[in-house]
């Protein structure tokens, strides 16, 4: 049976099987529509999350040019992506060695680790959306704020940031894994959720507006034609919907599941959710398997020093 987190409480696992979407009925529920998700794409989706990441690390790290506030920011974020799809591949392997009896472990000795990769789970999960906020709140201060950017955003304040998101995230995963069977754990990682994606809304979405305007402005200068403003328009649109699509998309439905084991536990429309537990968490894993080609990729110099990396590994 594939791996069932005790962050969550008690889960309904889905059998282990190719990915396909089935009807699951019972004599009293309505009928429940089903993604399996086969441990081996864990293992898989972790693999490419790990080498991906990883890239983006080595590349940040080994060009001095790359060692700004905004770079180290989004080193952290690949740090946590990577921390967030190991930790789940570390999981669903141990417990397949054991399910196998290839582990032969005391039950104590596995509680032990058990409690150790979910803190080191639950901190990446939460240090991951800290610093996608504070990717925003980078942004939004060298648009806004461009003239005094450096004397604001300083590599020592960004370093004191940093220290801060992964204190308070090791610290708050230990208090979550430690009474994770209270409601009021649930509530305070739904609320986290729900401001960080507030955040970052309001953050990007007044960005576009100044772009907007900035465009236009640049418009009347040259007396432009009003299609050139509504392409960066659209462009600027587009843009921001992969920004907070991929976020909400990759994160909304595991909170939703957080949501709903608070609203209704027991209710049978909510296990139906309950029984795709599995599929939210791979969501996550893709989730870090993307955020390097939104934040990352996406610098030139970045991508040139990546492909200076690869060519001397060869």
């Amino acid at each position: 049976m594939p791996v069932q987190r005790r962050l969550l409480g008690s889960l309904n696992s889905t059998p282990m099987a190719t990915p396909q979407l089935r009807l699951a009925t019972n004599q009293t529920g309505p009928q429940c529509l089903l993604v399996s998700i086969p441990d081996g794409l864990f293992l898989g989706l972790g693999l490419v999350s790990l080498v991906e990441n990883m890239l983006v690390v080595v590349a940040i790290a080994k060009n001095r040019n790359l060692h700004s506030p905004m770079y180290c920011f989004i080193c952290c974020l690949a740090l946590s992506d990577l921390l967030v799809s190991t930790s789940n591949a570390l999981e669903t392997t141990i417990f397949l060695l054991l399910e196998v009896g290839a582990l032969a472990t005391p039950a104590t000795v596995v509680q032990q680790l058990d409690n150790v990769i979910d803190v080191l789970t639950c901190g990446s999960m939460v240090s991951s959306l800290c610093f996608l906020g504070a990717i925003a709140v980078d942004r939004y201060i060298s648009i806004f704020y461009a003239l005094r950017y450096h004397s604001i955003v300083t590599l020592p304040r960004a370093r004191w940031a940093i220290m801060a998101i992964w204190m308070a995230s090791i610290l708050s995963s230990t208090l979550f894994i430690t009474y994770y069977n209270h409601v009021a754990v649930l509530l305070c990682l739904v609320t986290f959720f729900l401001a960080m994606l507030a955040l970052m809304a309001a953050l990007y979405i007044h960005m576009l507006a100044r772009a907007c305007q900035h465009a236009r402005g640049i418009a009347r200068l040259h007396k432009r034609q009003r299609p050139v403003h509504q392409g960066f328009r659209l462009k600027g649109a587009a843009t921001l919907t992969t920004l907070l699509g991929v976020f909400f998309l990759c994160w909304g439905p595991f909170f939703l599941h957080l949501t709903l084991i608070i609203l209704c536990p027991q209710h049978p429309a909510c296990s139906c959710v309950f029984k795709n537990f599995n599929l939210f968490l791979a969501l996550i894993i893709c989730n870090s398997i993307v955020d390097p080609l939104i934040y990352a990729f996406r610098s030139r110099e970045l991508r040139l020093t990546l492909k200076e990396v690869l060519l001397c590994s060869w």
